[in-house]
């Protein structure tokens, strides 16, 4: 019996060191894999308050400039508040419930991100992707909670800004990302797992960045690219120079683990103040059209094309020019490469697609560009997406027993589609359109070959029709198709 235990305890022991090697060696293996190189994009947000162990604020680097960021850290901490979004998902009683008399199944999620104070009256800036599907958003600054209102989002940016009940608030002076140099010294602020502010610095490592990420039909991509550690809930965080000033919103790091690998991007404060101050007037962005599409221009598209050159390849390809449109009005045609916006050359698409959202719908603009070896320039008036240049307020309509949103195509997404007429789904939730298995951005252009050229008109006809019902239209990738169902 002796023996026995004996034989049972050195075997034991075996075991555990056995264990403790292979698990020291995966741990080991593990801590390499988050170095390893990057390539994916991950929003900055946090999706639970839990991993505050996770991750910290806090610069390693020791070749800092001390004095200069110093007093940049002590003004721009006070400007950054910690938000979270709330949202509550309803799921069906088992009969186990009803038996046993539970409550109705609901579960509440919380996740976080960071804000910006950006008026002392109480305006926040963030990113959309921060308080998009929130069911409440909570703002927190100084130990005390506030209820924020949701004032207006843009996808194509991944901006929002929200409201709180409060003055005096300490808003964050801003600087200009135009001004902003590759190499400059920035600082990277945010309010993550309501850690009263963290902060991280680095260089900007490029400007224009365009990492394809934004969503809706014509996004803004125009990225500072920074060093400074952008982590995990720093979303809708500050970027900021060495004079303390707001350069950009911290939106979205590169890395394959979902922590910072050392890629980070902010939407540059120019970009930002255009947004947030037609939001806070109109509620919805007053985005200026040209009338057409460009693409980058390279020395891949001047031989498909069929053009010599003889030097860099500066300006941006028109690819597109819509019928009727500014551009067209302004004689410019397919093929023509614009070298400037005024006075201001566009060397890339994200250039191109930044000096234009400077503007808005009437405001007038000078292009110049190239066509057959001869420099020329137009004279072209910016339009809303509706074509004309009066200021644009959007309709969105939802409809509770069909379970989601809904809002008329604007004509210039018409055009590039080639549709005349359609209504988009969006916002889907519980309801007819998830059981008939619309999916998101589903454009509907006919019901039972009803054209449907308002979302009055498609949900009126979907809550009463009955039979066999037939519902075309347009996917997000452009794709004509159609839903077959039966209603009784």
């Amino acid at each position: 019996m002796m023996r026995k235990t004996i034989y049972v305890i050195a075997v034991s022991f075996i075991a555990g060191l056995g264990g403790s090697f292979t698990y020291d060696q995966l741990k080991t293996g593990q801590n390499q894999d988050l170095t390893s190189p990057s390539h994916a994009v991950h929003l900055a947000s946090n999706n639970s308050d839990s991993n505050a162990t996770r991750y910290g604020g806090i610069s390693t680097r020791t070749d800092l400039p001390e004095s200069d960021f110093v007093e940049a850290s002590r003004t721009s901490t006070e400007s950054v508040v910690y938000i979270k979004n709330i949202s509550e998902t309803s799921y069906s009683r088992s009969y186990l419930d009803w038996f046993f008399d539970r409550n109705p199944g609901t579960h509440t999620q919380i996740s976080s991100g960071s804000g910006v104070i950006f008026t002392a009256d109480g305006y926040i800036v963030t990113n959309n992707h921060v308080v998009q599907n929130a069911d409440r958003l909570e703002v927190v600054y100084h130990k005390r909670i506030y209820d924020a209102e949701l004032i207006g989002t843009d996808p194509s940016t991944d901006l929002a800004v929200l409201k709180i009940d409060a003055q005096n608030l300490p808003a964050i002076p801003t600087g200009s990302s135009k001004n902003l140099n590759v190499g400059e010294w920035v600082i990277a602020v945010g309010n993550p797992f309501n850690l009263t502010s963290t902060v991280t610095a680095g260089i900007v490592s490029a400007k224009g960045r365009e990492i394809n990420i934004l969503q809706g039909k014509f996004p803004i991509e125009s990225f500072i690219q920074t060093d400074a550690a952008i982590n995990p809930g720093n979303s809708g965080g500050a970027l900021v120079n060495r004079a303390g000033q707001l350069v950009g919103i911290n939106t979205a790091i590169l890395s394959r683990t979902g922590s910072y690998a050392g890629y980070g991007f902010a939407v540059p404060i120019d970009i930002v103040k255009k947004i947030v101050g037609d939001l806070i007037e109109y509620g919805e962005v007053q985005k200026a059209f040209f009338g057409g599409e460009v693409t980058d221009f390279d020395a891949a598209i001047a031989k498909r094309l069929d053009i010599a050159v003889n030097r860099e390849f500066n300006g941006v390809l028109l690819a597109y020019v819509q019928n009727d449109g500014a551009a067209a009005k302004a004689g410019l045609k397919e093929g023509d490469i614009i070298l400037k916006i005024n006075d201001t050359p566009v060397n890339s698409k994200s250039q191109f697609e930044e000096e234009l959202s400077y503007h808005s719908p009437g405001d007038k603009v000078t292009f110049t560009y190239k066509r057959d070896d001869n420099t020329k320039q137009s004279n072209l008036t910016l339009t809303n997406r509706e074509g004309t240049t009066s200021v644009l307020k959007r309709e969105v309509y939802t409809s509770e027993s069909l379970g989601a949103q809904f809002e008329a195509v604007p004509k210039v997404e018409r055009d590039i589609i080639g549709i005349d007429y359609g209504v988009k789904v969006f916002n889907i939730g519980s309801g007819l359109v998830r059981r008939i298995g619309i999916t998101e951005d589903f454009i509907i252009t006919d019901i039972n070959r009803n054209p449907i050229k308002s979302p009055q008109r498609l949900v009126e006809i979907l809550e009463k029709i009955r039979g066999r019902v037939i519902i075309e239209g347009v996917n997000s990738q452009g794709r004509r198709g159609y839903y077959s169902f039966e209603l009784r």
